[in-house]
């Protein structure tokens, strides 16, 4: 490698790797639908992720439900337990991500996952649809670290991978991964 060739890539997972919203969106009409409330599009719930499942719980919610920790608690909790047994039933990766991530491991690049999704369902999904791969740290929502944006575990990542700023790049699909890696002094594809 160059000195300043980048080594760690940083993938985020939902929408960047593994095309998710589907298993996220009936997961979460399942819930609402059980509490007798209003459901949404998956084109909805596409607006909806991206800071993590209890952000997209309130969202869902509507507005006097949202508002109430012991109600979100309480349907977070069923949404968690239904999510985490159809977490795989449509997720797949996006066309040409398998072959991409391949090539990079490959050609000796260190690959992580830097994800908002629960640290298990990140985990089962990363086992599943990449078994061949080694990823140097798969991170996902967990009590040792704040949610993206937040840097730490970009932190935690290049500390583990042995790496510096100047030899890590993130890849990600929206803005929560786009102040991540400003957060974290990074370039972000």
């Amino acid at each position: 490698f160059a000195d300043d060739m980048k080594k760690l890539v940083i993938f985020d997972l939902d929408g960047t790797l593994l095309n998710t919203i589907a298993d996220l969106g009936n997961a979460a009409n399942y819930t609402l639908k059980e509490l007798g409330l209003p459901q949404h599009t998956l084109d909805e719930y596409r607006l909806m992720v991206g800071n993590g499942m209890r952000k997209l719980i309130m969202r869902a919610l509507p507005e006097d439900k949202a508002v109430n920790d012991a109600f979100v608690d309480t349907t977070l909790a069923a949404f968690l337990n239904y999510y985490a047994a159809h977490i795989d039933v449509y997720t797949k990766p996006y066309p040409g991500i398998p072959k991409l991530i391949k090539a990079l491991s490959t050609n000796g690049y260190t690959l992580a996952v830097a994800s908002n999704k629960i640290q298990a369902g990140a985990q089962k999904l990363i086992e599943k649809f990449f078994p061949d791969i080694e990823f140097v740290a798969v991170m996902g929502n967990s009590p040792d670290y704040p949610l993206k944006p937040d840097a730490a575990l970009v932190e935690y990542i290049m500390q583990k991978a042995g790496t510096d700023r100047q030899h890590t790049i993130m890849v990600g699909d929206s803005g929560t991964d786009i102040q991540t890696a400003r957060n974290a002094g990074i370039p972000i594809i």
